[in-house]
């Protein structure tokens, strides 16, 4: 049985940081792409950015510069260090599992989600 768990979020001033974390498992992790997705309240689930099995990324273009993924096959975790952070950053920020597409449909499997806030 798959499982994907995401933690880290949580309340942060703008221009702070926080480390989200997303662990995996029941699948074989480190031949996946990994990808980090958000959802802002009203809006549609957007594409932050994702990670290949060997190490490739890519990034929305909203958070370039600011935020990194990583990846530990050792561990099955993805991480996403968010760094400067904005207050339009506010949203839930979910983990998912099989693509390295900004399309979410090219995803197998889904975290629950861990909410970032970000205040002014």
């Amino acid at each position: 049985q798959v499982h994907v768990v995401e933690s880290g979020g949580g309340l942060v001033q703008a221009g702070g940081s926080l480390r989200l974390s997303c662990a995996a498992s029941g699948l074989t992790f480190s031949r996946l792409g990994m990808g980090w997705f958000r959802q802002a309240p009203g809006k549609e689930r957007e594409f932050v950015t994702a990670i290949s099995w060997n190490g490739m990324t890519s990034y929305a273009d909203s958070v370039k510069g600011r935020f990194t993924i990583s990846r530990d096959n050792a561990k099955y975790t993805v991480y996403l260090q968010m760094n400067s952070l904005k207050p339009e950053d506010t949203a839930v920020y979910y983990c998912a599992v099989g693509s390295v597409a900004a399309d979410i449909r090219m995803y197998s499997y889904w975290g629950q989600g861990t909410q970032v806030t970000v205040s002014s």
